[in-house]
């Protein structure tokens, strides 16, 4: 009985490691850690160092894929670096400032905006072009929005693996 409550535990946790990804929270190290504490609980003969390596390689490439996106995509618009700082900048400031006071989707609706405006604000102090300056605050919210994707995928991909795995796991011992 008491494996099937941990199971049930580390479902839940890797549920809210994929909803906080989705609000662009670190979900995927919350997955990652659920996974190290379950696996160590059974001595490690779960999942194995090899697939925790694996979670953490995953969960940094997400994060670092969510965190570059908005700049790499702004400058294949054509931005200087710094409306790429700007939507970095920019996209954090929006998360922050609507989640506030719209708790759930403002996390995502501000760094998108935040995003946009950064880029948009920083590339019109180089140049003086209202259409170039809006272009790229417009590829830098489409490369935010990739990131998240990516992010997503990732830690979908995260949660499903190790559940599916402690669930055999657990069934291959019953």
């Amino acid at each position: 009985m008491l494996h099937w409550l941990l199971l049930t535990l580390f479902s839940i946790f890797c549920l809210a490691g994929v909803c906080l990804s989705t609000l662009q929270l670190p979900g995927n190290w919350l997955i990652l850690a659920a996974a190290i504490g379950y696996d160590a609980y059974y001595h490690w003969q779960r999942f194995g160092w090899k697939w925790l390596v694996a979670f953490g390689a995953l969960a940094a490439a997400a994060e670092l894929a969510e965190l570059l996106a908005s700049a790499v995509v702004a400058q294949r618009a054509g931005a200087s670096r710094r409306a790429g700082i700007g939507a970095l900048v920019g996209g954090f400031a929006g998360m922050i400032l609507l989640s506030i006071p719209v708790p759930i989707i403002g996390t995502i609706v501000g760094g998108l905006v935040g995003c946009f405006a950064g880029a948009l604000v920083m590339e019109m102090t180089l140049h003086d072009d209202v259409a170039k300056g809006t272009r790229v605050g417009v590829f830098a919210a489409v490369g935010r929005m990739l990131g998240l994707v990516v992010k997503l995928g990732v830690s979908m991909a995260m949660a499903g693996a190790s559940v599916s795995m402690a669930v055999h796991a657990l069934l291959a011992k019953a």
